[in-house]
């Protein structure tokens, strides 16, 4: 049994794998799989807006990122750009979108439907990425039998069926933090291995379970920080 804090320090999380075009394997470094997420998205952008080629300068602007690290990133993938030219945004978003596995759309179970997880259920970017929300599940009984987007929300006792009808491999969880475990242990349990948790907690998953914590306090307690700095910066600018 191991932690999601220890999860995503483990070899499961800290680094991803692909076979080169050689047939050897290449290990892609955890931060470098979040950045090319990012750069899906901006690829993604680009081909709505009917551009064909990007440049490295350009797509590292976009992403946030300097142009050195971009092109390191992307070397993994045995992706290089063509001076003069920059990358072919098609050929990017296809070599990205297979590296990170998401060629095939990902059914997802939502578990945890109060205010965080109604706004989940409703994210239109899921879907756009590849990510189908089949089913939503609670334990309130208030809440069991309604509808939320289409979807008709289930008792956390059907998880089980739920998960082997639906071909579901992903679980978000959106629970308070007080059940968070005992959620996880059910989303385990029914053979998930793969979860996103927003619950204000760490949890214990077995060495197989991968989770991902989205702590939306502490991003913005680092925001707080952040500012907290430009402030100072700001008085030490202004003294004599």
């Amino acid at each position: 049994m191991r932690t999601d804090r220890d999860a995503s320090r483990g070899a499961g999380l800290g680094s991803d794998r692909r076979v080169d075009d050689r047939g050897g394997d290449v290990r892609i470094p955890e931060a470098t799989v979040a950045r090319l997420a990012t750069y899906l998205r901006v690829c993604g952008t680009l081909r709505e807006r009917g551009r064909s080629t990007v440049s490295s300068e350009e797509l590292a602007v976009a992403a946030g990122v300097n142009s050195a690290k971009l092109r390191k990133d992307l070397s993994y993938l045995g992706s290089y750009g063509i001076r003069g030219v920059g990358y072919d945004v098609a050929t990017l978003i296809e070599q990205i979108a297979r590296t990170l596995g998401v060629t095939v759309d990902r059914c997802v179970v939502l578990v945890g439907v109060g205010n965080l997880g109604m706004a989940l259920a409703g994210y239109g970017g899921f879907a756009s990425r590849g990510f189908r929300i089949k089913a939503l599940i609670d334990v309130d009984p208030s809440r069991v039998g309604t509808t939320v987007c289409g979807l008709v929300v289930r008792d956390i006792c059907e998880l089980d069926r739920v998960v082997a009808d639906e071909h579901i491999t992903i679980a978000i969880l959106a629970t308070p933090a007080s059940v968070a475990q005992d959620a996880c242990d059910h989303v385990v349990s029914a053979g998930i291995t793969s979860i996103l948790n927003f619950a204000p907690v760490v949890l214990a998953v077995p060495p197989h379970v991968d989770v991902r914590k989205v702590d939306l306090a502490a991003e913005l307690q680092i925001l707080s920080f952040h500012e907290s700095r430009k402030n100072a910066a700001a008085v030490g600018a202004g003294s004599p």
